[in-house]
């Protein structure tokens, strides 16, 4: 039976899911046993429905259909076709049911950027990436990274999902120094707190919401509200006695600047960098703020594994979501 599983991967693949969805989906049940039984193929199908999104029955009679296709809202749109994207929906609000069932319901949320970070700093100097996931983990929004993509290229920067009038937040890009990814957290942060997903099941940002400006009102509220969390200014105006500055000085400067107006010295020289187009700078400037490198989705998905209650889930469940937290090894 080896050519109805080589079959069926391979009209996966044809729809656009990529191989190591498609891995990390594969039930840890599998076996040549349920392989040669009709209801063992069957139960396949479904499982792999259940995980990637798709229509059970059509896959059945092999055929791929996406459960949420052409429902969610797409920013900065690229070349991304209609099957891609129906993809990365499907893919997205599957593992998004997972962790908002694995997530108790939620108590009062915030609403204003500025009355939550009051609140962070109320037990942290800035707000941070730490400080704004717990954030997030206190209003019952689960915040992971993908280690696992829906397509071959990963084709999204970031993504919300909205379940029952709960949402989760799904983080698609890493860095070697948290900064980056604390803003992008706190945009889609935004996108919830402003209601953008009111006639949408997710919302998904296929490039880095702080490097792209197309006029979008929504995505330049959620900047807005990600700068007040984080800076405490939607306009942030960062101001240096020097007209041009290297690395490690910056480093310096932003570091001394950071305690005396509670903002983080890597989002001050982010926000530096913005203002003064002097990206390769700032970035370089992140060495030298943090030392080492640390890939940030480690911390990310480290305090989603102590957060989530994993028993809710089941085996099966728990052991997909837990191959798209940390990747399935070949």
């Amino acid at each position: 039976m080896a050519g109805d599983r080589n079959s069926l991967i391979r009209r996966l693949r044809q729809a656009g899911i990529s191989r190591a969805a498609i891995k990390a989906a594969w039930p840890s049940w599998w076996t040549d046993e349920a392989e040669s039984s009709p209801s063992g193929r069957a139960e396949l199908r479904f499982a792999l429905a259940r995980r990637l999104g798709l229509e059970p029955a059509p896959l059945l009679g092999e055929r791929v259909e996406f459960v949420w296709n052409d429902e969610a809202r797409f920013k900065h749109l690229s070349a991304e076709d209609e099957a891609q994207k129906a993809a990365l929906t499907s893919f997205g609000m599957s593992v998004g049911r997972l962790l908002l069932r694995a997530t108790p319901a939620p108590p009062t949320r915030f609403e204003e950027a500025k009355v939550l970070r009051e609140a962070i700093l109320a037990g942290s100097p800035f707000v941070d990436l730490g400080s704004l996931i717990a954030a997030c983990w206190a209003m019952r929004i689960p915040v992971i990274h993908l280690r696992v993509f829906p397509l071959e290229a990963k084709s999204m920067h970031a993504m919300v999902v909205k379940v029952e009038g709960r949402f989760a937040i799904l983080l698609g890009r890493d860095a070697s120094y948290p900064a980056p990814v604390a803003f992008t957290l706190a945009h889609e942060l935004g996108h919830v707190m402003l209601g953008h997903l009111v006639d949408a099941p997710a919302l998904i940002d296929l490039k880095d919401p702080a490097l792209v400006r197309d006029g979008d009102d929504q995505e330049d509220e959620a900047d807005r509200f990600a700068l007040t969390l984080l800076t405490g200014s939607p306009e942030p105006d960062i101001q240096t006695n020097l007209d041009r500055f290297n690395a490690p000085t910056l480093a310096a400067a932003v570091l001394e600047a950071a305690g005396p107006n509670a903002v983080e010295p890597g989002t001050l020289a982010l926000c530096l960098a913005h203002q003064r187009r002097a990206w390769p700078v700032a970035m370089s400037a992140l060495s030298f703020i943090y030392g080492a490198p640390k890939p940030a989705w480690r911390e990310v998905n480290g305090i989603a594994d102590a957060e989530l209650d994993w028993e809710i889930l089941g085996e099966e469940a728990a052991h997909y979501l837990r191959n798209v937290m940390i990747g399935s090894n070949d």
